[in-house]
């Protein structure tokens, strides 16, 4: 589908460095027909009114309302897609018991494609419309609805970043609902990654393959190994969980002899392109063989606060200059919105620095270092993000993929209250970080086109007519 250029015309607000918000107070945008940012005029640039006036004439010109602001697309580093259904509900038990009990019956269930078509095009119209333009997402074992989930993303027009997800360990994995064993599933994932290129042969596709296994406790080592080949193959993403609980960590050192960053490493499966979901209990080890690697680590904050019974150390991280972005971690996080992402970031780093033992002295509560604030949240939900997956977006700069949405902070419901003459934009910002809902989010757009917020679901059949397994791209 063919894009038309088009300018926008607002202020924007972004976070190009950790730490640093930048104010682009009635800018111009030039978005080209490449879907990529072309420009961007302050209003004293000579070329401002006369390119303003032209895309005006021509109706190639978005106008932003006062009260509305332009912002980066949020990127989401972890959610597992298959678990939309289960969002809000099965939070009162441990991970490994979570996972028996509720998780993996609803997974299984994706067999059924019709289902699978059904789910995902909830969940991708539900992302978008709370500003979620980038998403990296665990699937399920199932090739066929995987790859309906691709195609559903592709449609809408959401970048994503899809893994079939490989479990074939009996002694960890139901009957019901595994691989068949580690040559199968090495097989089908190298085919998905076939498929899924051949969805979108662009020079920048939307929709990227990832190679997923589950994490090591679900998977043999001869799958892992497989995997880590098909890493070196074909250079596509990976992503798995890392060091999430006591029971994930003490199992991979138990059967491994070594930690699981360590592990995965020894599997081939630590990359420049691996995203690795919640590591709460990785040391200075790790850490440096994760930074080395060039590897990323996805903080889910709120599904840590329920199967962790840790906090990420998520200032040291960044005081390494590690790759981090937020994930939602739904279901096991219970909100789809970066915007609580970020929230709940801000309340974990300030629970860690500043402790939670009131009994000891203030100052042997909590960890050294200050707990971040909310323009290094919103940069790890979205540059933060778009450098952990080593993707040109998440930030407004002339090259970036135009990964946008338009704030309205007038919207009907919104919790965004601004006194004219007494809030600064800086202030503005910092409202919307912490009150900015689904109802604010008016418009977004990816890769320069403006994506349907609320679509009609995608046809079941229309999802079934896909490249079969196993055909090369």
């Amino acid at each position: 589908m063919k894009r038309e250029p088009f300018l926008l015309a607002g202020t924007a607000f972004h976070t190009p460095e950790r730490g640093r918000l930048e104010v682009l107070d009635g800018h111009l945008f030039e978005i080209g027909a490449d879907g990529r940012i072309a420009g961007i005029l302050a209003p004293e640039d000579p070329q401002f009114e006369t390119k303003k006036q032209l895309a005006s004439g021509s109706g190639r010109l978005v106008q932003l309302d006062e009260g509305q602001f332009l912002l980066p697309g949020l990127i989401d580093l972890h959610i597992h897609a298959p678990q939309w259904p289960q969002m809000g509900k099965a939070l009162d038990v441990p991970l490994e018991v979570w996972l028996q009990k509720y998780t993996f019956p609803l997974e299984a269930k994706f067999a059924d494609l019709d289902f699978a078509c059904e789910v995902y095009s909830e969940l991708v119209d539900g992302l978008l419309a709370n500003g979620t333009t980038t998403a990296l997402y665990f699937a399920t074992v199932h090739a066929p609805a995987s790859l309906a989930l691709a195609r559903i993303c592709l449609q809408k027009g959401q970048r994503a970043l899809v893994g079939k997800v490989v479990m074939d360990d009996p002694e960890q994995c139901p009957d019901f609902y595994r691989d068949r064993d580690a040559a199968s599933a090495v097989e089908e994932t190298r085919s998905f990654i076939e498929a899924v290129r051949e969805l979108d042969r662009s020079e920048r596709p939307l929709v990227q393959p990832v190679i997923t296994p589950r994490f090591i406790p679900s998977c043999t080592d001869e799958a892992l190994k497989g995997l880590g080949d098909l890493a070196r193959r074909y250079g596509c993403h990976v992503q798995t969980h890392c060091s999430e609980s006591d029971w994930a960590k003490e199992f991979v050192e138990t059967r491994c002899g070594r930690s699981d960053a360590s592990s995965l490493d020894g599997f081939g499966l630590l990359t420049r392109h691996t995203i690795l979901a919640h590591s709460n209990f990785i040391d200075g080890q790790d850490m440096d063989l994760i930074q080395a690697r060039g590897a990323g680590i996805a903080h889910c904050p709120l599904s840590n606060f329920y199967f962790a019974n840790a906090v990420f150390p998520l200032r040291t991280a960044l005081e390494r200059q590690m790759h981090v972005g937020l994930g939602t971690d739904v279901s096991g996080g219970y909100s789809p919105s970066l915007f609580d992402g970020c929230r709940h970031a801000m309340s974990a780093s300030r629970t860690q620095q500043s402790g939670v033992h009131a009994h000891l002295p203030p100052q042997e509560r909590g960890a050294r270092g200050e707990p971040i604030n909310h323009q290094e949240a919103f940069w790890l939900a979205t540059a933060g993000g778009a450098e952990a997956l080593d993707l040109p977006t998440g930030s407004f700069r002339p090259g970036h993929e135009f990964d946008a949405l338009l704030l309205d902070t007038r919207a009907a419901a919104s919790n965004i209250g601004i006194r004219q003459g007494e809030d600064t934009a800086e202030d503005i910002f910092q409202k919307i970080v912490l009150n900015a809902t689904r109802a604010n989010v008016a418009s977004v757009w990816v890769s320069g086109r403006k994506s349907e917020l609320r679509g009609r679901p995608t046809d079941p059949a229309s999802a079934t007519a896909l490249p079969p397994l196993g055909r090369a791209s």
